[in-house]
């Protein structure tokens, strides 16, 4: 029988502990989800959205929108691909979302003069217009968020996120059979040949 034991500790005070055991026993395994780092942040950026949301509600722009919004304020002039691949939307989802966004005047969808296959998205004026009265929502649910974190902790904060990301980037990139993909010291993911 394999066993893997797992202890999760906070300083000296013991969280947690996994037991992990052949499947073949049909054995149990113990994980709460108040001990699991996925479900801890998926309840905050719900709290996020929540909170975003409720500020933006007086404009009538859903979550959905918004992150189209913050892509195109980003770079303006995406394909509807790239622009999906940004929000981390399916494509049925980003041509509903962009059709809402066209009906309502913030933005137009041209074909590319290269490829013809292609449609670039472009934010009209009045979307443009739209993020200096809407950028601020962001900036006040992050402060309200990070309210009486240090500096230092916000930094760290930033670097265990991008270090986490890396490492699931990392692992599906392998069980996927792609390249294989390191974390440099900034959290920045470098492609290594395998």
């Amino acid at each position: 029988m394999r066993e893997l034991v797992t202890v999760y500790s906070f300083g000296a005070e013991l969280i947690s502990t996994c037991v992990m055991i052949d499947p073949a026993t049909k054995t149990t395994v113990d994980y709460p989800l108040a001990y699991s780092i996925g479900a801890a942040l998926r309840a905050t950026q719900r709290q996020f959205a929540q909170e975003l949301q409720d500020r933006l509600a007086p404009y009538d722009i859903p979550m959905g929108m918004w992150y189209f919004f913050r892509a195109l304020w980003e770079e303006d002039g995406l394909t509807q691909r790239q622009l999906s691949q940004r929000v981390g939307a399916t494509e049925q989802t980003t041509v509903e979302q962009l059709r809402n966004m066209e009906q309502r005047g913030y933005i137009e969808r041209r074909r590319s003069a290269d490829d013809r296959r292609k449609i670039h998205v472009h934010l009209t004026e009045t979307g443009r217009n739209l993020k200096n009265r809407l950028l601020p929502f962001a900036i006040e649910a992050n402060r309200a968020a990070l309210d009486g974190l240090s500096d230092g902790e916000i930094g760290f904060l930033r670097l265990v996120l991008d270090r986490i990301r890396g490492n699931l980037a990392r692992c599906q990139a392998e069980r996927r059979g792609g390249e294989r993909l390191d974390i440099d010291d900034a959290g920045q993911e470098a492609s290594v040949a395998k």
